[in-house]
């Protein structure tokens, strides 16, 4: 799947974004580089193309809940949520066996660049900090772009928050100790939940863990233009995920922070935050300036960039000395939030 639309990846998009690609960019970290070159379905681009093909063989290789549950040794139900107007909601809650009433919680939010995936797709993260805290885990099923566009997902992600705080007591949960958790698209979607919840008066996680997330659809930095066939997730992946979702709207004025939370202009009064990139990622200058900016405002923030570390290199690479250190961080700063909340 390392293939690059040459007709996009290095020409104008048409959106408003400029600058040319660059051919340079750090170097890969000799085992990750090692993994990437043996494993050659990992996919380095997506193209609008793709999209449909690669959707269904995501969905064809989830698996059922029933294997989930024992390799995580968790029980698993799912929650539907009605509602009036738009489809359904779907929540999967994931329970460790012991979990005392009134246990924090992890609310996930799913990658896939809002174009893939389900409430099952990379649930290995989540429930083995599940597991090892005693804590529940609630993943949400949003609509996927382009059938369902923005801001139908981030909208999805925050009603779920909503439900998940309003059944706290059926959850066995406590509303005030839950924490936002998301991987890429889900990072991105994670964070602009924080920011609703913060502008409407919502539920007030305790914490947010953003781990390389996607937050900005204009693809200004110099990492969002980097890379070019180039690790995982590489530019033209970027560019047609996020259009996928805005469509036209891509880059201009009408896109909001809650789509694309980079655009905030007041990042104040927000959940602390862990985030966390590696620096052969697109994402890589989206993340370190969002933490800046959380710091800028007076804000709590731990901001981790693992060098020579691609998109999702910790799932494709768990074995790597620098993934073990990346979940190590993770881990000691999830704990923290845990204790303090």
């Amino acid at each position: 799947m390392r293939t690059v639309d040459s007709t996009t990846a290095g020409g104008p998009r048409g959106n408003g974004a400029t600058g040319a690609p660059s051919a340079l960019h750090p170097p890969l970290d000799a085992e990750l580089a090692a993994v990437l070159a043996a494993t050659p379905d990992v996919p380095t681009t997506v193209t609008p193309e793709m999209l449909g093909p690669l959707r269904e063989a995501v969905a064809a290789g989830a698996e059922p809940l029933t294997v989930i549950a024992e390799r995580h040794g968790v029980a698993i139900r799912t929650v539907t949520v009605p509602r009036s107007g738009i489809p359904d909601l779907e929540l999967l809650v994931a329970r460790p066996p012991g979990t005392p009433r009134g246990a924090a919680a992890l609310y996930w939010i799913h990658g896939g660049g809002v174009v893939l995936g389900d409430h099952r797709f990379g649930l290995d993260l989540p429930l083995a900090w599940a597991r090892e805290f005693g804590v529940p885990v609630v993943s949400v099923d949003y609509r996927l772009a382009p059938a369902d566009p923005d801001p139908a997902a981030v909208e999805d992600c925050y009603a779920g928050l909503v439900w998940t705080v309003e059944h706290a007591a059926e959850l066995a949960i406590d509303p005030s100790r839950i924490v936002l958790a998301g991987h890429s698209a889900g990072a991105g979607l994670a964070a602009g939940t924080a920011l609703l919840a913060r502008d409407r008066g919502g539920p007030r996680a305790v914490g947010q863990l953003l781990l390389c997330p996607m937050l900005d659809d204009r693809e200004l930095t110099p990492a969002s233009r980097q890379l070019d066939g180039v690790g995982v997730w590489d530019r033209t992946a970027n560019r047609t995920a996020w259009r996928a979702r805005l469509g036209e709207r891509c880059g201009g004025p009408a896109v909001g922070a809650y789509s694309a939370p980079a655009r905030a202009t007041d990042l104040a009064g927000l959940p602390p935050a862990f985030v966390d990139v590696g620096s052969v990622d697109t994402f890589r200058d989206e993340a370190v300036g969002y933490a800046g900016r959380i710091w800028a405002a007076g804000g709590d923030a731990e901001l981790h960039v693992w060098p020579g570390a691609y998109h999702c290199f910790e799932i494709y690479a768990p074995g790597a000395a620098i993934s073990v250190a990346a979940v190590e961080r993770r881990t000691a700063w999830l704990a923290r939030v845990l204790r303090a909340g």
